[in-house]
């Protein structure tokens, strides 16, 4: 595979071209996690909005109907559906690890299995957050273990 980078000359509008005989999963996780890296996301603290950036946020999580991004200290509320999170980070470090909860995975600093086959993971804020079992397998793929 060949990779060139060129600088645009000024006024030009930055572009990446992929030029492949077909389309495989791997280049499809790339332009995925390319978009979202450049994504914002719109984030509500009371009557303010803020725009986060995806690799600010640790997890997000489904509470009561709604849903929070969760990140260093502060939480907001993410007007969106926990399954369209899912579905828009997919090519980058978000998997979901419950029914109720998605974690950026470069956010976890350490992770060990506790009872019935779910795993525990300390995140690098310290907080803590389960992996339901039934997501454990998904986990372990995502890292190659």
């Amino acid at each position: 595979m060949k990779i060139t980078i060129e600088t645009p000359g000024p006024g030009e509008e930055e572009e990446i071209i992929i030029r492949c005989a077909a389309l495989d999963e791997g280049l499809l996780n790339l332009i995925y996690a390319l978009k979202a890296g450049r994504d914002k996301l719109t984030a509500y603290a009371g009557q303010e909005i803020v725009m986060l950036s995806p690799k600010q946020v640790y997890y997000f999580e489904s509470v009561d109907n709604k849903v929070f991004a969760y990140c260093e200290k502060e939480v907001y509320e993410v007007r969106r559906k926990l399954y369209e999170l899912e579905r828009d980070y997919a090519g980058n470090d978000f998997l979901r690890i419950s029914k109720s909860t998605i974690v950026n995975l470069s956010k976890i600093s350490h992770m060990a299995p506790i009872f019935n086959g779910r795993f525990e993971a300390r995140l690098k804020n310290g907080e803590k957050t389960v992996i339901s079992r039934q997501y454990v397998a998904a986990l372990k793929k995502k890292l190659g273990i």
